[in-house]
């Protein structure tokens, strides 16, 4: 590979005479010599103005499913922003006497991860930085939850949130 590279850089190219756009170009034929092999002067087109091309934008149509999709990653994100008012909310419901209806449980729930919140930003400078804390403790309490759904076969809690929530649980 580096003999051809070698062999390449060796070879002098014949003067070329200029050529315009005007003129065309004519090829003159060289007898070869014996052993130098002849190169033909190739004729370069002549630069044309940059005039822009048209582009073709596809774009598929989204189908019902694409909108179902988005609408429940909404739902499931907003859940996790509250899940520790809803584990909070989720608590107090279990206590005998107490029944929730589903406004009251979002209610109740949202007011205490705003709270939740809150502490996170009057103990922490910054509001990223709190943020990060809150989604650190949105993490913990999920992880909280599943660790109970998992060793506890009888409690179902994400069942009982579910109805709690959609206010079957009242």
């Amino acid at each position: 590979m580096s003999e051809e590279l070698n062999n390449q850089n060796n070879v002098e190219p014949e003067a070329e005479a200029p050529v315009s756009a005007e003129t065309p170009v004519e090829t003159v034929l060289v007898e070869p010599a014996a052993a130098e092999p002849v190169a033909e002067p190739v004729a370069e087109p002549a630069p044309q103005a940059a005039t822009p091309q048209p582009q073709v934008i596809v774009q598929r149509e989204r189908g019902f499913a694409h909108y179902v999709g988005f609408a429940l990653l909404c739902v499931l994100c907003i859940a996790f922003y509250f899940i520790p008012g809803i584990a909070l909310t989720f608590a107090i419901s279990l206590i005998p006497g107490i029944s929730l209806g589903a406004v009251a449980a979002w209610t109740f729930s949202a007011i205490f991860s705003v709270i939740a919140w809150a502490i996170f930003k009057l103990k922490i400078k910054g509001i990223k930085k709190s943020f990060y804390f809150y989604i650190g403790l949105c993490v913990f309490v999920t992880i909280l939850l599943i660790a109970i759904e998992i060793l506890t076969e009888e409690t179902n809690v994400f069942a009982k949130i579910f109805s709690l929530l959609c206010g079957a649980g009242a």
